[in-house]
C-alpha cells in the first residue's frame, strides 16, 4: 500500500479549508485516510496570517515509514523546515516578457 500525505478540501464554495492527512494513494481526495496530521486555512484572517496546524511528530514517522507527500504538502513542509524545500517549478526566463529577452541575447 503506498500512502501518500496530502490535503482534504473542506468547507464551502469558496471559503476552502484543508486537512492534511496520510492516506492510500489509491483512496479518493476527500475519501478514507489512515490519519489527520495537520490542518491549512489558505483564507487570510482579518490579521492577513493563513493559519497552518501540523503535527510535526507524526509527519516525520509518516515519512520515515515511506509516505510520499503531494507537491503542495511538500511545498507547506518545506516553508517549515520539515522536509527540504523542493526545487522550484518555474524558470526565471519564462517570466520575462519575449521583447526583453530578445533584447539580452
Amino acid at each position: 500500500m503506498v500512502v501518500r500525505l496530502r490535503l482534504q478540501r473542506f468547507g464551502r464554495t469558496h471559503s476552502p479549508f484543508y486537512r492534511m492527512v496520510a492516506a492510500d494513494s489509491r483512496a479518493p481526495r476527500d475519501g478514507k485516510f489512515l490519519e489527520i496530521i495537520g490542518t491549512y486555512n489558505p483564507i487570510a484572517n482579518s490579521a492577513g496570517i493563513k493559519e497552518i496546524r501540523l503535527k510535526a511528530d507524526r509527519i516525520r514517522y509518516w515519512i520515515s515509514v515511506g509516505a510520499q507527500p503531494s507537491e503542495r504538502v511538500a511545498w507547506i513542509l518545506g516553508k517549515f523546515g520539515i522536509l527540504p524545500p523542493p526545487p522550484q517549478r518555474f524558470s526565471v526566463q519564462r517570466m520575462i516578457p519575449k521583447k526583453n529577452r530578445e533584447a539580452e541575447d
